[in-house]
């Protein structure tokens, strides 16, 4: 059973709705370290609360992304995984020019697919498992 705290109230209704998310880099190139890490995780944090979500937490390697999100029913997935990921590709690049030798053909560092399922709240650590 999800705790209290999960729960988010609407002007119709009530829900507990989970999200986890992957994305993965551009060609699965061994981008990120550390720092790009940490930054990445502000801005999916920043996009999160401009779509009134929460990211609840945040995982990453050199090549790819976990996130688990809290949403309201109003959002749509794709559109928040589009805005994540368009945003993140633009700060990214502006913020570390020297990333740029890793985005490829139109200056993308994502790849155009994605990972997303629905989950119970399980943290990152359970749904690898």
């Amino acid at each position: 059973m999800a705790e209290h705290s999960d729960i988010r109230t609407g002007r119709h209704g009530v829900f507990v709705l989970h999200a986890h998310l992957v994305f993965v880099t551009k060609f699965r190139h061994q981008v990120f370290n550390g720092e790009h890490l940490t930054r990445l995780e502000e801005i999916m944090r920043d996009v999160c609360a401009d779509f009134e979500t929460e990211l609840r937490e945040f995982n990453g390697e050199n090549n790819h992304l976990h996130l688990l999100v809290n949403f309201p029913p109003k959002i749509t997935l794709s559109k928040l995984v589009n805005s994540l990921k368009g945003v993140s590709s633009r700060r990214m690049r502006q913020e570390f020019p020297e990333l740029a030798a890793h985005y490829y053909r139109a200056n993308k560092l994502w790849s155009g697919s994605y990972f997303a399922g629905s989950v119970g709240g399980a943290p990152i650590s359970v749904l690898r498992q």
